[in-house]
């Protein structure tokens, strides 16, 4: 009788245990989608975020997230997307992440340096990616969601520079630029040097420009951030809006979680 007993609560342990461990469901933030760039020749991930209370017949902003893989910024720049929408004034979201390929391709423009062709061999794409985004990317996502003009893209060190050189030659692909520590440096600041042609030749629409860089970063970076700021100001175009952060605390590994937040702060601050 003992033994029966015995089997019986261990029968009981496990089934219950198994019960347990089959009661799951996924856990889901939004989807995973591959789109084939003909421009690039090749596919492309994105990982797209969607507000917890999607409504496909609502049109929402679209914010792109250069370093957009799993692996890299897509995770937890979503998670401060929800935790604005949640606490702050920030309205529903739509986040799409771009996977990267290669980033060292995709996002430095051409150069002759012979040591920079020498570390990056793969360097000075970024006009077909450029292309990419506006041709390719930008449609597939309006075709498949709907979406408002407002649209932002955030991107940090080589994905700064990337953002820079969309905002001087591209500037109504996006309404607003969330620029963290650019790679500047990039082909002895050759952007630097055609920025204010390049302001000139640009129809003046309504842009929000955010420039991050951390106090402890190298001193190179902090004083091309500052510059590339003083020329937008300087262009003094009257539906540019400027925001210039130094961060006190941040070096290059530690500034973009914490610089945007900032920006979001300021964009949607906290109302009781």
């Amino acid at each position: 009788m003992r033994a029966l007993f015995v089997l019986t609560f261990l029968l009981t342990t496990v089934f219950k245990g198994y019960t347990q461990a089959n009661n799951k469901t996924p856990l889901t933030i939004g989807e995973i989608r591959t789109i084939h760039s003909t421009i690039l020749n090749e596919n492309r991930t994105l990982n797209i975020y969607l507000p917890q209370n999607y409504d496909s017949t609502k049109a929402y902003p679209v914010i792109y997230l250069l370093d957009g893989s799993m692996h890299e910024d897509f995770l937890h720049i979503a998670g401060l997307v929800q935790f604005f929408n949640l606490q702050m004034q920030m309205p529903d979201c739509i986040m799409v992440g771009i996977a990267n390929v290669d980033r060292k391709r995709d996002f430095t423009h051409h150069t002759d340096l012979k040591d920079l062709k020498k570390d990056y061999p793969t360097t000075g794409h970024s006009a077909p990616f450029i292309r990419f985004v506006e041709e390719e990317l930008l449609p597939y996502v309006s075709a498949n969601y709907k979406t408002t003009a407002t649209r932002y893209i955030i991107g940090q060190s080589l994905g700064g520079l990337l953002a820079t050189e969309i905002l001087l030659h591209k500037r109504s692909l996006f309404s607003h630029y969330l620029i963290v520590s650019p790679s500047l440096w990039w082909d002895d600041e050759s952007m630097l040097k055609k920025a204010t042609t390049l302001l000139q030749q640009q129809a003046d629409s309504a842009t929000y420009v955010y420039i991050a860089v951390g106090k402890n970063e190298h001193k190179t970076m902090v004083k091309e951030a500052k510059e590339l700021y003083q020329l937008l100001l300087a262009a003094k175009n009257k539906n540019l809006s400027l925001h210039l952060n130094v961060m006190e605390s941040e070096n290059h590994a530690t500034i973009l979680h914490n610089s945007i937040y900032a920006a979001l702060l300021r964009l949607f601050p906290y109302k009781e």
